[in-house]
């Protein structure tokens, strides 16, 4: 079995004139959410033995208050995760497949229409995850199908 847990940063600051959406900074509220990810993760003994981060700002930091609360992760900002696909999501989690666990910290649409298309096996299904959303999913060992993980948690604050 392999895990995969999705978390999507939390809220960030609407881009100031001039400024580009990857150095978006969190929110005081987007602060306390990921924090509380946190926590809740901590909570549900989550221990990722990769993390795999978009390198945005409100990705990054949402990952670094997370991981914060959890302990160390072998950390590693991935460029492919910022405004990825779910099809590009898949290969950078098969690119990763040595690791048991996986958090990856990145963005929607990609992550909502990836949970989507793991479980239900269409993209066009989801649930949504809103800012500091956890979709924590359980597949078969092997290569990431659609249709066939399982929601094990899902959580948002």
């Amino acid at each position: 079995m392999r895990e995969i847990i999705l978390l999507r940063h939390a809220h960030a600051e609407a881009a100031t004139p001039g400024q580009d959406d990857a150095s978006r900074p969190l929110s005081a509220q987007g602060e306390a959410e990921a924090d509380a990810a946190g926590v809740w993760l901590k909570q549900h003994a989550a221990a990722p033995v990769r993390v795999l981060c978009s390198p945005a700002a409100r990705t990054r930091v949402t990952c670094e208050r997370v991981l914060a609360a959890l302990g160390y992760a072998d950390l590693r900002f991935e460029p492919r995760v910022y405004d990825a696909t779910p099809a590009t999501l898949i290969r950078v989690l098969d690119d990763h497949a040595d690791a048991d666990t996986v958090l990856l910290v990145g963005h929607n649409p990609g992550l909502e229409t990836l949970v989507a298309l793991l479980t239900e096996g269409a993209s066009d299904s989801g649930r949504g995850m809103p800012p500091g959303a956890v979709a924590w999913l359980a597949l078969p060992a092997g290569s990431i199908e659609p249709g066939t993980a399982r929601v094990r948690h899902f959580w948002w604050p």
